[in-house]
C-alpha cells in the first residue's frame, strides 16, 4: 500500500488545469457549505469488535496486507462438503455437481484438504477462521464428478453443462417444470452429528482447539431457507421451523462437545425475509402468493411467532435445559435489494446515489427501502431487538453482504460507510462476500479502518458519539483508540460532485493540537494520501472534504485539565443479602469546566449494577461506565456531581481500586 504526501503539487496542477478548462471570465467553483458535524468523545462508548472487518475467501496477500481479523469459508458450495474426499457439491450454482477440491495429494486425505489449506492460511496471516458445518443432512459420497440430475437417467432438461459434463442438467424439464423424484444418493450420503464430530476431531487434532489457536468459529450451514432451491436435488422441501430446531440442536451441540471454546453462528439466513419466514413458508408462499404472505402456514403452526424470534427462543430453551449455550452469534445475511446495487458494477449516477443512500437500511428507522421490500428495515437494530427479546447475550453477525462496485470509488465509499455503521451500531462480526482484489478501491475502504498510514495505524476500538446534520450527504463515525487515546474520525463525502466544507465540533477539548489527515478519493485510486494537518482547538476544526472521498482525521489525546483533573469518592451506603447501594461523587479539581463526562471503573469481585440514577449506566463484564445526563453534563471547576446505583454481589463486596473520567485516572 502507498501513502502519498504530494498534496501541494497536485493542488497546483489541478488549479492550472481547472483554470485552463473554464470559459473566459469564469471563476473556479468553490466548495459548498457542508452539514455540521459533532463529536462527543465522552458519550456513546462501546467497544468496536475487530471482527466486523472480515471477508469471505480473501487471498493470502490481501489478508496479510490488511491484517484481516477474520475470514469465512462459506457459501452455497460449503453446505455439502466432505472433508474425507475434499469434495463439494455446487448445487444450483453449477448443475448440482460434485466437484473435487484442491488437495495436492488425494491419497493423504483428509490431510491437505481445501479446509485444511484455508485454516493454515489463516494461521499464517493471524486471521480467525470461520468454517461451515452441514445441517442439511447430506454430504458428497465420493471424490467424483457425479451430478444430481443426470440427463440420461432423468430425461431432457432445459440446460446442461455442455462444456465439461454434458450429462449434468439443471434439473428443469424443457417445459419449465422441475425434475422431481430424483435419488439424493446419486451424489450424496447422509451426514449427521457423527460426521461433524469426526471432522472436528481432525481439525482439533491438527490445529488445536479454539482456545489454543484452532478454528474459532463454525457457521451452522449456509442459507437453509433457500435449500429447496439451491440444493433441491437432496432437499426439495423448504426447511421448516421444526427441522431447523432439530438440526441445530444436533449439530451445534456436536460442535460444542468437540470444542467447547468454539463459537457457533446461526441460522445464517439469506436476507431480510429470513427474520420472519422459514424456508418452508418461503417456498409455500412463493408458490401460492396472496394471503399466504400475511399468514404463512408454518408460522401459524408455531403460535404465529416469526421464524427468527422462534429460533432464538428455542436456542435459549436448550441452554436453560442443558446448561450449554449452543448458539453464540445470531447470523443473517444481507444483500441490498435495490436495483443495480449489490454485487454489481457502479452504474449510472442515479444508481451510484442509490447505492450510497441504501446503506441507511442498516440503521435508519425513517428510511423506506427502495426495493420490493418498500418498508423500513433498520437491520442491525432489528436484529438486536430480536436478541434482547428472545435470547439476551447472543452476539450479532452478518457473514455475507455486498454493496457492489468494489472496483470503483463509489463502491469504496459505500463500503467505508458500511464499516462505520457496523462499528457505531454495535455489530459483532461481519464478512464481506466476494472480496476485492488488493488494488481495488474496495480494499482501500478496509485499509482506511485497518492500516490508513501504511504503518499499522487503525481506526479506534471504542466507538464514541458522532453525528452529522445530514448523514446522507456527509457521514461521520468516531472512535477512541486504546493504545494512545487518540480520537479517530472517519468522514465520508457521499456527494458525487461537490466538495463540502464543514465545521467539526468536538466536545470537552481544552487544548490545541495538530491532527493528521489521511484521505482516499477519486483523485488517486491507487493510494491513501497524507494530507495537510488540521489544527484542532477547543471548538474543533473546519475542513473541506472532496467529493467522493473518505477522510480519516487522527486527533491526539487531549492533555488539558478538563480531561484529567478529577477526584472520585465511592462509598457503599447499605448492604443486604446479595444486594447493596453505592454512591459515587465525581469532583472537578481542575480550573476548566468538565463538559461531558464518562466515569469508568472495574468491579473486582463480580458485582453487577442492577439499577442506577443520575447517570446513564452500562456494564460489560467487570467494566462499568456511567455517562452524564443532559442536566448534569457540565461540572464546573471545584464542582461535583453525585450519582448512585443498586447492585448485586455474589460474595465479598470490595470497592473498585481505580477510576477514570474521560479516560484519565482520577485521585
Amino acid at each position: 500500500m502507498r501513502v502519498r504526501h504530494d498534496r501541494a503539487r497536485r493542488a497546483w496542477v489541478a488549479a492550472v488545469l481547472s483554470a485552463a478548462l473554464l470559459p473566459l471570465g469564469a471563476s473556479p467553483a468553490q466548495a459548498a457549505d457542508g452539514p455540521a458535524l459533532t463529536v462527543d468523545p465522552a458519550a456513546g462508548h462501546h467497544a468496536i469488535s475487530p471482527y466486523i472487518y472480515g471477508m469471505n475467501f480473501a487471498d493470502e496477500d490481501l489478508a496479510a496486507d490488511l491484517g484481516l481479523p477474520v475470514r469465512r469459508w462459506g457459501g452455497n458450495a460449503t453446505t455439502r462438503y466432505n472433508y474425507l474426499y475434499d469434495t463439494t457439491n455446487r448445487g444450483s450454482d453449477w448443475y448440482f455437481e460434485n466437484v473435487p477440491g484442491p488437495a495436492p495429494d488425494p491419497a493423504q486425505l483428509p490431510d491437505g484438504s481445501e479446509t485444511d489449506q484455508f485454516t493454515e492460511q489463516d494461521r499464517r496471516t493471524g486471521s480467525g477462521t470461520i468454517l461451515t458445518v452441514p445441517l442439511i443432512g447430506w454430504t458428497p459420497k465420493a471424490r467424483d464428478y457425479t451430478c444430481g440430475f443426470s440427463i440420461e437417467k432423468y430425461g431432457p432438461q432445459e440446460a446442461a453443462d455442455t462444456e465439461w459434463r454434458p450429462d449434468c442438467g439443471n434439473g428443469v424439464k424443457p417445459d419449465g417444470t422441475n425434475v422431481t423424484g430424483n435419488d439424493p444418493l446419486d451424489t450424496s450420503v447422509p451426514a449427521g452429528p457423527e460426521y461433524v464430530t469426526d471432522w472436528l476431531a481432525h481439525l482439533t487434532g491438527k490445529y488445536g482447539k479454539a482456545a489454543d489457536g484452532g478454528v474459532r468459529f463454525y457457521n451452522l450451514d449456509n442459507e437453509p431457507d433457500l435449500w429447496h432451491h439451491t440444493h433441491r436435488d437432496v432437499h426439495p422441501d423448504g426447511a421448516g421451523y421444526d427441522e431447523m430446531r432439530a438440526q441445530t440442536y444436533a449439530i451445534a451441540s456436536a460442535v460444542k462437545a468437540a470444542d467447547p471454546g468454539a463459537k457457533t453462528l446461526g441460522p445464517v439466513g439469506w436476507g431480510y425475509q429470513s427474520l420472519t419466514l422459514s424456508g418452508l413458508d418461503k417456498q409455500t408462499c412463493d408458490r401460492e402468493g396472496g394471503d399466504c404472505w400475511s399468514n404463512p402456514p408454518d408460522r401459524a403452526a408455531h403460535g404465529g411467532v416469526p421464524f427468527a424470534a422462534w429460533y432464538l427462543q428455542q436456542m435459549k430453551a436448550y441452554e436453560e435445559q442443558h446448561g450449554v449455550r449452543i448458539l453464540d452469534y445470531f447470523d443473517e445475511h444481507l444483500y441490498p435489494q435495490q436495483t443495480g446495487v449489490a454485487l454489481g458494477e457502479p452504474g449510472d449516477a442515479a444508481t451510484q446515489e442509490l447505492r450510497l443512500r441504501s446503506t441507511r437500511q442498516l440503521w435508519d428507522p425513517t428510511y423506506v427501502d427502495e426495493s420490493w421490500i418498500n418498508e423500513p428495515i433498520q437491520y442491525i437494530p432489528r436484529m438486536q431487538q430480536l436478541v434482547d427479546e428472545n435470547y439476551p447475550g447472543t452476539k450479532l453477525a452478518i457473514t455475507e453482504y455486498n454493496w457492489g462496485a468494489l472496483g470503483h470509488i463509489n463502491g469504496a465509499l459505500a463500503q467505508a460507510d458500511v464499516l462505520g455503521i457496523f462499528g457505531r451500531e454495535g455489530l459483532d462480526l461481519a464478512t464481506l462476500w466476494s472480496p476485492p482484489s488488493a488494488t481495488d478501491p474496495g480494499a482501500y475502504a478496509f485499509r482506511m479502518y485497518l492500516d490508513y498510514d501504511g504503518a499499522g495505524s487503525a481506526f479506534g476500538d471504542t466507538s464514541v458519539q458522532a453525528a452529522s446534520a445530514d448523514q446522507g450527504e456527509l457521514a461521520v463515525y468516531a472512535a477512541k483508540r486504546t493504545s494512545d487515546e487518540a480520537l479517530t474520525l472517519m468522514i465520508v463525502n457521499k456527494s458525487l460532485t461537490d466538495d463540502l466544507t464543514s465545521t467539526v465540533s468536538i466536545a470537552g477539548r481544552s487544548g490545541t493540537a495538530a491532527a493528521e489527515v489521511y484521505r482516499y478519493s477519486a483523485d488517486d485510486l491507487s493510494a491513501i494520501e497524507r494530507d495537510d494537518d488540521v489544527t484542532v482547538g477547543s471548538a474543533g476544526f473546519t475542513e473541506t472534504f472532496p467529493a467522493s472521498s473518505v477522510t480519516l482525521v487522527e486527533v491526539p489525546a487531549d492533555d488539558g485539565p478538563a480531561a484529567s483533573a478529577c477526584k472520585v469518592d465511592y462509598s457503599v451506603q447499605s448492604e443486604w443479602g446479595t444486594g447493596f447501594t453505592a454512591q459515587v461523587t465525581v469532583t472537578n479539581t481542575g480550573t476548566s469546566p468538565l463538559s461531558g463526562w464518562a466515569l469508568e471503573f472495574a468491579f473486582p469481585a463480580g458485582q453487577r449494577v442492577a439499577h442506577g440514577w443520575n447517570a446513564s449506566w452500562t456494564q460489560d463484564g467487570e467494566n462499568v461506565t456511567a455517562r452524564n445526563l443532559d442536566w448534569n453534563r457540565t461540572i464546573t471547576p471545584g464542582g461535583s456531581v453525585t450519582i448512585g446505583f443498586n447492585g448485586s454481589v455474589a460474595d465479598a463486596n470490595p470497592p473498585p481500586s481505580t477510576f477514570k473520567v474521560n479516560g484519565a485516572a482520577c485521585t
